[in-house]
C-alpha cells in the first residue's frame, strides 16, 4: 500500500478545440464560443483576462478567415489552461501567406485599412509565435498569464 503523503498528482488542463467555417459567421461564433468557455473555466465575462483574450480571438480568427482563407477548408480554434496561463491557438490551412513573428510587426500607416490586428494581438498577450505546419498551413499561438489560476487547478490523484 502507498502513503497518502506518497500519493502523486496529475494536473489536468482544460482543453477546448473546434473547427469552424472559414466565413465571417464562423469567426463570430468561435469568438462566442471562445468567451464562454473561458467563463465556464471561471474566466468570467467583463475580467481583464476574458477582455484580452476575446481580443485576441477576434484578431486572430479573423486574420485566418480573411487571409489564411483555402475554399473549401476550415479553420480551427484551441484554448486550453496549462498551468498559470491561456493558451489560444488559431490554425488555417494557408501556408504561402508567411505573417511577421514577435516583435516584427510593424506600425500601420493611419489611412492603412488593414495591419493593426497583430499589434494589437502582441499588446494583449505575453507570449505568441508563429508555426508553420505540414500539412500546409500554420498556427498562431498565443498565451496569456494567468497567475490566478494556478491556485485553481483541479488535481486528480493518478
Amino acid at each position: 500500500m502507498i502513503a497518502p503523503s506518497a500519493v502523486q498528482h496529475a494536473f489536468t488542463a482544460p482543453m477546448f478545440t473546434q473547427r469552424f467555417s472559414s466565413t465571417p459567421l464562423g469567426a463570430r461564433l468561435a469568438r462566442h464560443l471562445a468567451l464562454n468557455q473561458l467563463h465556464t473555466w471561471g474566466i468570467r465575462y467583463g475580467s481583464e483576462a476574458s477582455e484580452r483574450a476575446e481580443v485576441v480571438v477576434a484578431e486572430l480568427v479573423a486574420n485566418a478567415v480573411t487571409h489564411g482563407r483555402v475554399p473549401g477548408r476550415d479553420f480551427e480554434l484551441r484554448l486550453s489552461l496549462p498551468t498559470g496561463s491561456l493558451r489560444i491557438e488559431v490554425t488555417d490551412t494557408r501556408a504561402e501567406r508567411l505573417l511577421p513573428g514577435p516583435g516584427e510587426v510593424g506600425p500601420a500607416r493611419p489611412l492603412d485599412e488593414y495591419g493593426r490586428g497583430l499589434t494589437l494581438v502582441e499588446a494583449m498577450v505575453d507570449r505568441w509565435e508563429v508555426r508553420h505546419r505540414n500539412p500546409p498551413g500554420k498556427t498562431v499561438l498565443a498565451e496569456i498569464d494567468l497567475p490566478r489560476w494556478l491556485s485553481m487547478v483541479k488535481r486528480i490523484p493518478r
